[in-house]
């Protein structure tokens, strides 16, 4: 099970991701996902946060994200590290508001995400 919480601006997302590193928190097990590359690229730069690539994906879905909409990419990323597809869509809107989703893939962290 994965938790996902939203965030409004960059330095909130980062602060979150480096919080979850520092209670012990793998690397491996946050990701980073915003609607605007540059904007999962700088929380990714300055964070324990990860992209979601071709680790988490596989190769077959990375080169199928290659010919899909951006919608469509995002969501197939987000199914990929253990969301739902009505979560994955519910999610995807989030994103289109312009939020950062920080989704860690680590259940005990449920009471720092607001769970």
């Amino acid at each position: 099970m994965a938790l996902v919480k939203e965030f409004s601006t960059i330095n909130e997302a980062v602060q979150a991701a480096n919080s979850l590193h520092g209670r012990g928190v793998a690397e491996n097990e946050v990701f980073v996902l915003a609607h605007d590359d540059s904007i999962t690229d700088t929380v990714a730069d300055h964070s324990e946060a990860k992209k979601i690539g071709v680790d988490e994906t596989g190769l077959g879905t990375a080169f199928k994200n290659m010919f899909q909409s951006q919608g469509d990419e995002l969501r197939t990323k987000m199914e990929e590290i253990g969301l739902s597809q009505a979560e994955a869509e519910s999610y995807e809107k989030t994103l289109d508001k312009g939020k950062i989703l920080l989704i860690c893939k680590d259940d005990n962290q449920s009471s720092f995400l607001g769970y």
